[in-house]
């Protein structure tokens, strides 16, 4: 979809006349990392969208920088062309914090919101941890990179129990086109600079569900905290032995609580 100067990859699917849900991606992922999620609510007849960001694996890179009052923005156009009035926002990590800008920015397209694994703020562990990700960006080895990222967002039962999948994600990197490190130094770099929204929380109004593994190391549970206590109607859910991925880690436990949620 040609949105601005740019083509956006985006998925419309489920039944055109539905509620709409709009899952929103992490930042190394593309639509494919929702397919396990969104399965159950196309059977019991939402409508579906999904969109790889400017900077993600199918949509175009402009140069950067990027703000996530772009990101939020864009997506609103989307919807637009799409002709889609309200939805249910429902983000992970860096999806999830377009989500959050979304919310208070747009608030009169916003149905519910769920917020998985984010932050409103960062500190310089977590600085430091994104900086490491662009070093091994610049040097274009995927399997290095999928590796070296791997420790700081699955958790520790997940990597234990999962090394085979873990290694066939790493060798698949091995084979992306190196326009896909240049997009991902923009987005962490975006990260970095843009993330500080914590003022401006207070200004959602739609009721918001906010999900976090509690072995998240690289988005720790306490700025989860942050969130919830900046958010009038939200609700916090911890889920044991699970990570920065949790719709990976904790698939069937996500789906259940989108479920009871919206």
């Amino acid at each position: 979809m040609k949105i601005k100067d740019f083509n956006l990859f985006v998925e419309d699917l489920g039944n055109p006349l539905g509620e709409v849900i709009v899952f929103l991606n992490g930042v190394m992922a593309s639509t494919n990392s929702w397919y396990t999620i969104m399965k159950p609510f196309i059977d019991l007849g939402y409508r579906v969208v999904l969109h790889d960001f400017k900077g993600q694996l199918k949509s175009d890179k402009p140069d950067g920088p990027y703000t996530f009052f772009e990101h939020a923005e864009e997506t609103i156009m989307i919807l637009k062309n799409l002709n889609i009035k309200k939805a249910h926002f429902i983000g992970t990590s860096y999806g999830g914090e377009v989500a959050m800008r979304i919310g208070f920015t747009y608030p009169d397209f916003v149905q519910s919101l769920v917020i998985i694994d984010s932050v409103s703020e960062t500190d310089q562990k977590m600085v430091e941890e994104i900086n490491h990700w662009i070093e091994l960006c610049e040097k274009g080895d995927g399997y290095a990179f999928f590796w070296g990222m791997a420790k700081s967002i699955y958790g520790p039962k997940f990597m234990n129990e999962n090394k085979d999948f873990l290694e066939r994600r790493a060798q698949a990197t091995r084979q992306v086109d190196p326009s896909y490190f240049k997009g991902q130094i923009t987005l962490y770099k975006t990260f970095n600079d843009d993330v500080y929204m914590t003022s401006h929380l207070k200004e959602i109004t739609a009721q918001t569900l906010i999900i976090c593994g509690k072995d998240d190391i690289l988005k720790p549970p306490k700025f989860s905290k942050m969130i919830h206590d900046e958010i009038k109607n939200s609700q916090l859910v911890l889920l044991e032995d699970c990570g920065h991925v949790a719709i990976f880690e904790k698939s069937d436990e996500i789906i259940e609580l989108i479920k009871a949620w919206i």
